[in-house]
């Protein structure tokens, strides 16, 4: 892949728009950005992978601020390869957190999917057994109510 890819190359390449490129770059999460003598902006193979992270990043949660942070870590150099790894481990616990939750809340979904399925393939409302009784806990009391 060339070194001297133009905004729109790399729009093609990411999917992304040359509204959203210039955005993460004003955010300052696109580092290393190099102008032509005509002014316009450089980028490189890096830059296609750095997007792709930043979108990962972002999608998972992390804020813009953590992602400036994580920026201006690398941007320091070597120096901060532990800091980085902190921020990332740290950003990762929170992602499996959220997984976790997801799953929870998709296996109750799930069961009442199953549940409607049965409803509607018997012709009336089953009956709703131990195990697939639906209880999850209320928000800050622990106590379950039934769905």
């Amino acid at each position: 892949m060339p070194n001297n890819l133009l905004i729109g190359d790399v729009a093609r390449r990411t999917g992304r728009s040359v509204h959203a490129i210039r955005w993460y770059e004003s955010q300052g999460l696109l580092p290393g950005v190099v102008r032509d003598d005509g002014g316009r902006r450089l980028y490189s193979q890096y830059h296609v992978s750095w997007l792709d992270l930043m979108d990962r990043l972002r999608r998972t949660g992390m804020s813009i601020a953590q992602m400036r942070d994580y920026t201006a870590l690398v941007e320091q150099g070597s120096a901060t390869l532990k800091q980085r790894r902190a921020l990332l481990a740290s950003h990762r616990a929170r992602v499996r957190e959220t997984i976790e939750t997801w799953n929870d809340a998709l296996a109750l979904i799930d069961a009442k999917v199953e549940f409607y399925d049965e409803w509607v393939t018997i012709g009336h409302r089953p009956a709703v057994e131990p195990h697939r009784r639906l209880r999850t806990p209320m928000p800050a009391t622990g106590q379950t109510r039934g769905a």
